[in-house]
């Protein structure tokens, strides 16, 4: 017969996690299934922007209001897991400055601004005057920036890793290096799952695989809607802070985090799980940072890295249970806003498979995703 569980879930990322505590926290009886390391892909790669206003610009449709739902769940969460885990996944709050550097720019951002405003969000106008008496090390460069006093950001490993552990705490089970080779469906409904080595039997199961996660739309038969798009970021050590608040530009931000880091992401090239990391892409990061933060030149390198975000063609989360597989649940495609996302869609996931209504999900749903 096998090990039984009410949930399996596949995917030990931010996603899966945040699925994970969700229905750990209502009783449920759930096996957490990573092929690697938790955390180890997007979730562990990601700058931790919490940028519900400065990401998805003048679009207030479906995707903005969960964004925005989603946010609001950070502070009462960040407790939560805190009291659970012991993992502080180090909330800030101090805004972000999403900068223009032409009119064009100037143009488009006053736009995006009046949209939000008119949406109920609160945003800002800044003069390039205004942005380095708030931040003095920005350059001349910049003419304007839409300040986000809401938009935040956390560390995306830890915040991973602080769902994974608090679900762990309330009986879920975590397993890693365990690669789920097929779902075991009997006459169009789920029974479990099937890896290398055994059989476990669920009654549910949710996929949560990141940028893997088109082979499981059809299981290969239908095209996949999930793609890769790989993204590489840095990060320096300085002194003394050379920004407070995070800073958002077309193809460059710069994250400040605590201890004197400065994170700076992220390229974009789609269609491919390639992780290395490119002299291009970090050349082409550094470049754009010392053009907005002249003073970075002066500090320390630390690292680099590269993560595989998880888009879709529509670039909407896919959220919802299978059309043709009754029992399966599909959580993915969130792309650039997997951290942001993450609270509310465990919470989604969660009501979905304990057969609550959800409002505003139809957008999301998996069988949009299953057309070319």
């Amino acid at each position: 017969m096998g090990l039984v569980y009410d949930v399996a879930i596949i995917g030990g990322g931010v996603i899966g996690g945040s699925i994970a505590f969700q229905l750990a926290k209502r009783g449920k009886k759930v096996i957490v299934l990573e092929k690697g390391r938790l955390a180890e892909q997007a979730s562990g790669a990601a700058a931790g922007m919490l940028a519900a206003q400065g990401e998805l610009e003048k679009e207030t449709g479906p995707l903005f209001k969960l964004a925005v739902q989603s946010r609001a769940m950070f502070p009462h969460l960040a407790e939560e897991l805190r009291e659970l885990s012991g993992i502080d996944i180090s909330l800030i709050n101090r805004g972000m400055l999403k900068i223009a550097t032409s009119q064009e720019q100037v143009h488009e951002l006053k736009e995006v601004m009046t949209c939000q405003l008119q949406a109920g969000q609160e945003a800002e106008w800044l003069t390039g005057e205004q942005v380095r008496a708030r931040e003095p090390g920005l350059s001349e460069v910049i003419l304007g920036a839409m300040y986000i006093p809401n938009d935040g950001q956390v560390l995306a490993p830890e915040l991973s890793l602080a769902f994974l552990k608090s679900a762990a705490v309330l009986g879920a089970e975590l397993r890693e290096y365990t690669e789920v080779k097929s779902l075991l469906v009997e006459r169009g409904e789920v029974k479990g799952v099937v890896t290398h080595g055994e059989t476990i039997r669920s009654e549910q199961v949710v996929v949560a695989t990141g940028a893997w996660s088109g082979s499981w739309l059809g299981q290969g038969n239908e095209p996949a809607t999930v793609y890769p798009v790989k993204g590489e970021c840095l990060s320096v050590l300085t002194t003394r802070p050379l920004l407070r608040t995070t800073v958002f530009s077309h193809g460059c931000y710069l994250v400040p985090k605590r201890g004197g880091r400065l994170v700076i992401g992220a390229t974009m090239k789609e269609h491919t799980y390639d992780r290395k990391v490119s002299i291009e892409g970090i050349s082409t990061l550094m470049e754009r940072a010392k053009r907005l933060l002249p003073a970075i030149a002066e500090a320390e390198f630390e690292k680099a890295w590269a993560g595989t975000r998880p888009q879709t063609r529509d670039g909407l989360p896919i959220l919802g249970e299978h059309p043709e597989w009754k029992g399966v649940y599909l959580a993915a495609g969130h792309y650039r806003n997997g951290i942001l996302l993450s609270p509310v869609t465990g919470v989604v996931i969660a009501d979905l498979m304990e057969g609550k209504d959800v409002g505003g999900i139809k957008p999301f749903q998996a069988a949009r995703g299953l057309t070319v």
